[in-house]
C-alpha cells in the first residue's frame, strides 16, 4: 500500500472528512429553503417504514428526520463496507442517523459484502421500531431496483415509501449512479411516494411486480422533487 493510500484509509483521515462531509451537509440544509410533500406527512405516516431512494441523489437523506419526536423517528441507513462507506458512515452518525454496514450483490458476492448480515440487522431494526433507509439500486446500475429492500417489505410487514430530495443549485456528475451535489443557498424538496406494502405470501413473479412498482415509484418521486426545485411543470404554480 502506498503512502497516499495509507493515508486515506486511516481512521483519522476517514473521521476528518466525515465530520467535515456532515458540516456541509448541515450548511446545505440550513441555507436552502425546503419544501416537503405531502406537507403533513410526517403527522400520519406510521412508522417504522423502509426509506428507499436512488443511489447518487441521497446525500440529503438524514435530514428526512425531524428533529421533534425523535422516539418515532429514529433511523438507520444501509453503508456499504467500502472505504467510501466509511466516511459516509461518519457522516451519518454525526447527523443522528444510525449506521447498518453492507451491500448487496448482483455477482454472487452477496455474503462477502455482508449482504446477509445487514439484512438480518435492518430486520431487528424495524421490529425495534427504528426505521431503515435504503439506496435501492442493484449495485453499480443505476435507476434499476433490486430485490432487497421488497424483500425487506415482505418478511418485515413494514411499507416502502419511495423518496427523492433534491435541491435548486446542484452540479451534476456523469458516473455511474448519477451523482447529484447538492449545494447551499437554494430551494431544496423532499417527496415521498405513496407506501408499498409487500405481501407476506407473495411468490417470485408478485415480487417483481413489486420490484418495478418500486422503480417507477422511485422514478416519479425523483422527477417530483426536481421539479418542485426547478419550478417545472405543475410545480411552477
Amino acid at each position: 500500500m502506498n503512502a497516499t493510500k495509507r493515508i486515506v484509509s486511516s481512521p483519522a483521515f476517514q473521521g476528518a472528512v466525515g465530520t467535515l462531509a456532515a458540516w456541509y451537509l448541515k450548511l446545505v440544509w440550513h441555507t436552502n429553503k425546503a419544501t416537503r410533500e405531502p406537507a403533513n406527512i410526517y403527522d400520519w405516516v406510521q412508522t417504522p417504514v423502509i426509506i428507499a431512494m436512488w443511489h447518487g441523489q441521497h446525500f440529503m437523506a438524514p435530514f428526512i428526520k425531524p428533529k421533534f419526536d425523535s422516539e418515532k423517528f429514529r433511523a438507520k441507513v444501509l453503508i456499504s463496507k467500502h472505504r467510501d462507506g466509511e466516511i459516509n458512515a461518519i457522516a451519518a452518525e454525526r447527523l443522528g442517523i444510525g449506521t447498518i454496514r453492507g451491500s448487496g450483490a448482483h455477482n454472487g458476492e452477496f455474503h462477502r459484502k455482508g449482504g446477509a448480515t445487514a439484512f438480518t440487522e435492518m430486520l431487528a431494526a424495524l421490529e425495534q421500531g427504528i426505521n431503515i433507509a435504503i439506496t435501492a439500486d442493484v449495485p453499480k446500475i443505476s435507476r434499476v431496483a433490486g430485490m432487497g429492500v421488497v424483500k425487506l417489505a415482505q418478511l418485515s410487514g413494514r411499507p416502502i415509501y419511495p423518496a427523492a430530495m433534491a435541491t435548486s443549485r446542484r452540479i451534476q456528475l456523469n458516473n455511474w449512479d448519477r451523482s447529484s451535489i447538492n449545494l447551499p443557498f437554494g430551494r431544496i424538496a423532499l417527496k415521498a411516494g405513496n407506501p408499498i406494502f409487500v405481501p407476506r405470501d407473495a411468490d417470485k413473479p408478485a415480487l417483481e411486480t413489486y420490484r418495478q412498482l418500486v422503480e417507477s415509484e422511485l422514478n416519479l418521486a425523483t422527477a417530483r422533487a426536481y421539479d418542485i426545485v426547478d419550478r417545472t411543470g405543475s410545480a411552477a404554480s
